[in-house]
């Protein structure tokens, strides 16, 4: 076979070109939304259906997820847990990372994989079919009637869904290290949980999920809502959205805790 000479510079400049272009289209993709906003009697009553799936739709795999990340982190605690250290500690260590990371981290990803493919999929199935381009050609926005309502219902739901989680793991994580090997009681574990527990931390728990709710909105939707050739193009755009949201969740999880929290 033939040598292929691969220039780096070349793909370089291919990968940065196809970057920016889609930081343009997402900044329009933007701007559309934030220019339609005014047409409120459209989007508010598509959002408050959005935001029903999302939350009941989601409730359950949220709790199911949120109870085996408190017993691991509690299974966990005991298996790393020294004797020598006071057995209140297993409280605030269980909360803490139950509030600040387990809790909106999983149940961003959970919705990334669930809400974000399901977006991807039908704005990307109404692209292809031209759905979109009748609506357009009707002089209907199809921000106010697709976007704007699965964006604000993502954001709004989040935060919620979190604060169930966040409740759910944290009594799965004392029941475990109540009946496991630590055999902690319940006001050694309200001790430490109270000790270590400061107000910042639910704040900054529900300033995650409001990112995180964008990021599984936005990027989903602007895939979508791009989607090209065909049903081919329709799975594509569902793995990319998935991906790209995830990695998103990700990199907003370091980003946030760099800047908001005291010290990191």
């Amino acid at each position: 076979m033939p040598a292929v000479n691969v220039d780096p510079r070349r793909l370089v400049g291919r990968f940065t070109l196809s970057g920016l272009g889609h930081v343009g289209r997402l900044a329009a993709f933007v701007l559309e939304m934030v220019r339609t906003l005014g047409e409120w009697r459209i989007w508010i009553p598509r959002t408050l259906e959005q935001a029903e799936h999302i939350g009941f739709g989601s409730l359950f795999i949220v709790l199911l997820t949120a109870g085996f990340a408190g017993a691991v982190t509690a299974l966990q605690t005991g298996y790393q847990f020294q004797a020598n250290l006071p057995v209140y500690i297993v409280g605030g260590l269980i909360v803490q990372t139950i509030v600040l990371e387990l809790g909106p981290v999983l149940t961003a990803l959970l919705l990334a994989g669930r809400i974000g493919a399901r977006y991807a999929a039908e704005l990307g199935t109404m692209r292809v079919t031209e759905q979109i381009d009748a609506l357009e050609s009707l002089g209907r926005s199809p921000s106010s009637h697709l976007i704007i309502p699965r964006v604000f219902a993502g954001i709004a739901m989040l935060p919620i869904l979190v604060i169930f989680a966040d409740l759910i793991g944290i009594l799965s994580g004392y029941f475990f290290a109540a009946t496991g090997v630590l055999q902690i009681s319940a006001a050694d574990f309200s001790y430490g949980a109270r000790y270590f527990f400061r107000p910042w931390d639910l704040w900054y728990s529900m300033i995650k999920s409001v990112f995180f709710g964008l990021a599984i909105s936005l990027v989903p939707c602007y895939v979508g809502f791009t989607t090209k050739q065909g049903a081919e193009g329709v799975g594509r755009a569902t793995t990319a959205a998935v991906v790209s949201a995830s990695v998103l969740i990700l990199f907003l999880d370091a980003l946030l805790a760099q800047v908001l929290l005291p010290n990191a």
